[in-house]
C-alpha cells in the first residue's frame, strides 16, 4: 500500500531500489517456490495482472528488480494510468436513484469529482460502488444548495475546503486535494444568473479563483474541474447568436476565463478536439432540448500547461444521463 514502499525496498531481503512519491504500489515475490507461504513470479502475475485491470489500468507498465532469488514488481504511478472525472450532478441523492453506481462501475474513475451535491454527507446514503473510496465534501450553508465532493482511491495528501475567503466560502464550491505529482481543485462556479444580476460577483469570485489556483501552481502542477458555468468560444454552444449576452456567454464571463486559461492552464478537450463541434455537457431539460442537442459545453478540464505531457485523453460522456449536465473526464498517463 502507498506509505510502504520504503520498508519493502529496504527490507532484509536485500532488493535495492529507489524509492519515491510516484510509486502506485509495489509486490515482493520470493523466486524459491519452496520456501513455506512464498509463491513462484509465475504464479503471481496472473493474480496482479487482474488487479491491476480490475483498479481499470488496462495498460499497466512494470519494473523489475531482482537480488538473491527474489524478485520485485512495482507499478509506477507516473505510468499508470490514473482516470479523472467529473460530473455536476444536480442533485447526488437523485442521481444515486438513477445509477450512478452502475455509472462507477463501468467506468471505474480512479477520482471522481461531483458538483451541484445539494446535500450534506451525512444525509446521503452511498452506493456500495463508492465503498472503496475516500469522500470528503464541501456542502453550502444553505440546505438542498450547490456543493461539492470528491471520491478518490488514493489518500490525498491534503485537503482544502474552499478558497479560505469567507465572502466566498459559504456556498461548498470549491474542494483542493493535494496528491504526490499534482493537486487537484474541484469547482463547482456561480452562475451570473438571468439579467447578469450576479454578473459582478460572479467576477469577483473567478479573480479569486484564479489566483487560488495560481498560487497552488508555483508548489507543483494543477488539475481544475467542474461545472465552471461558461462557454468558451462560439464553438462550445449550440447557438452562440441567441446567447450573446445570456449568463454564461456574456463577454465579461468569456474573457475572464481567457484570463484562468491564460495564467498557465488548457482546455484539455480543446487541446485533443480543437475543431469538434457539437459537444456539449449542459442541456436545458426543457424543450427537448437534449434530444436535439442544444446544449452547451460549460464542464471542464483545465490541467496546468506544464503538465499536458501527461494527459493522454479527454472526452464528453453525452451518453450518461441522470442529470442536466453529463460526465467529463481526462486519462493520465
Amino acid at each position: 500500500s502507498p506509505g510502504d514502499e520504503t520498508k519493502i525496498l529496504n527490507s532484509s531481503m536485500g532488493i535495492k531500489a529507489e524509492a519515491d512519491r510516484k510509486w502506485q504500489g509495489a509486490v515482493v515475490i520470493h523466486g524459491d517456490s519452496s520456501i513455506p507461504g512464498r509463491v513462484t513470479f509465475q504464479q503471481a502475475l496472473p493474480m496482479i495482472l487482474l488487479a491491476a485491470v480490475d483498479r481499470g489500468r488496462t495498460q499497466p507498465h512494470y519494473r523489475f528488480f531482482s537480488d538473491d532469488g527474489c524478485m520485485l514488481l512495482a507499478c509506477y504511478g507516473s505510468l499508470c494510468a490514473m482516470k479523472l472525472i467529473s460530473w455536476n450532478v444536480n442533485g447526488i441523492r437523485a442521481t444515486i436513484g438513477k445509477g450512478l453506481g452502475d455509472f462507477v462501475t463501468a467506468e471505474k474513475p480512479d477520482i471522481l469529482c461531483l458538483q451541484e451535491t445539494k446535500a450534506r454527507p451525512e444525509q446521503v446514503p452511498l452506493p456500495l460502488e463508492l465503498g472503496g473510496y475516500y469522500d470528503f465534501w464541501d456542502s453550502a450553508q444553505k440546505p438542498g444548495y450547490s456543493g461539492t465532493a470528491i471520491f478518490t482511491r488514493e489518500k490525498p495528501l491534503d485537503v482544502r475546503v474552499g478558497l479560505g475567503i469567507d465572502e466566498h466560502d459559504k456556498e461548498g464550491r470549491v474542494l483542493t486535494l493535494e496528491y504526490p505529482e499534482f493537486f487537484l481543485v474541484n469547482v463547482y462556479t456561480p452562475n451570473a444568473q438571468d439579467g447578469l444580476r450576479r454578473l459582478p460577483y460572479r467576477l469577483t469570485w473567478d479573480r479569486a479563483f484564479r489566483l487560488h489556483c495560481a498560487e497552488l501552481a508555483k508548489t507543483k502542477p494543477v488539475i481544475f474541474c467542474g461545472d465552471l458555468n461558461v462557454a468558451h468560444q462560439e464553438i462550445d454552444l449550440a447557438r452562440p447568436k441567441d446567447n450573446r449576452f445570456s449568463a454564461g456567454f456574456s463577454d465579461e464571463e468569456r474573457g475572464s476565463f481567457t484570463e484562468l486559461l491564460g495564467s498557465g492552464f488548457t482546455d484539455t478537450f480543446r487541446h485533443f478536439h480543437p475543431d469538434k463541434k457539437d459537444a456539449y455537457s449542459w442541456w436545458s431539460f426543457r424543450g427537448g432540448a437534449r434530444e436535439r442537442n442544444v446544449g452547451w459545453r460549460i464542464d471542464y478540464f483545465g490541467v496546468s500547461t506544464s503538465f499536458m505531457d501527461r494527459v493522454a485523453s479527454a472526452e464528453i460522456l453525452p451518453h450518461v444521463t441522470g442529470s442536466d449536465h453529463c460526465p467529463v473526464g481526462i486519462v493520465l498517463k
